[in-house]
This record gives C-alpha cells, sequence and structure tokens, in this order.
C-alpha cells in the first residue's frame, strides 16, 4: 500500500517498496539486527496516515534480544515518522534467526 499525500500543488506518493527500503535500512542501522533476506518479510500497513510494521529479524549471536527489537521498533517508528510524517501504531519484530 502507497502512502498518498494531496497538497495544494499536486499529489505525493511514496510507494510501497519505498516504505519497506525505510524499514529496512531503519532496522539494519541497529548494530546485530538485519532483516531477513531469505524472504525479506516486511510488511506496512496503512490507514488514514497511521502505520503498523510487521517484520522478521535475523539477530547476531550473543546479543540480548528483548533489547535488540526494542531498538528496532524505535528506530523504524522513528524514520517513518521523520521523513513520512506517519504516526506508526506499532512495529511488529519476529526474530526468526540467529546468525
Amino acid at each position: 500500500m502507497s502512502l498518498v499525500v494531496d497538497g495544494p500543488h499536486g499529489t505525493i506518493t511514496v510507494t510501497a517498496p519505498t516504505l519497506a527500503s525505510l524499514v529496512l535500512q531503519a532496522t539494519e542501522s541497529v548494530d546485530g539486527a538485519r532483516i531477513r533476506r531469505a524472504r525479506r518479510h516486511v510488511d506496512v500497513t496503512l490507514a488514514d496516515r497511521h502505520a503498523r510494521v510487521s517484520l522478521e529479524l535475523v539477530a547476531q549471536y550473543g546479543v540480548v534480544l528483548p533489547e535488540l527489537a526494542r531498538e528496532v521498533q524505535e528506530r523504524v517508528t522513528d524514520a517513518l515518522a521523520t521523513m513520512c510524517g506517519l504516526v506508526v501504531d506499532a512495529v511488529d519484530v519476529e526474530v526468526e534467526e540467529i546468525e
């Protein structure tokens, strides 16, 4: 689903792949975290400028998983709020693999 913003000079569209890319980059900015490549599961659902994100994470061995997931949630929320003006209701993180 794309984000479409209507303005006085026309519309601005942020495509679903772009939103997923923002989530990917925000996630991978956290040390010890990356999006699972084989399936690359990132889902961004939009409704009335509110977003809900679901992603599958690969964590580096030795990190504290709840702390890592919370940091990913914060970075993803900040990226979508700052760059797209979205209210992020939730970022659901599943730790699927350890490497």
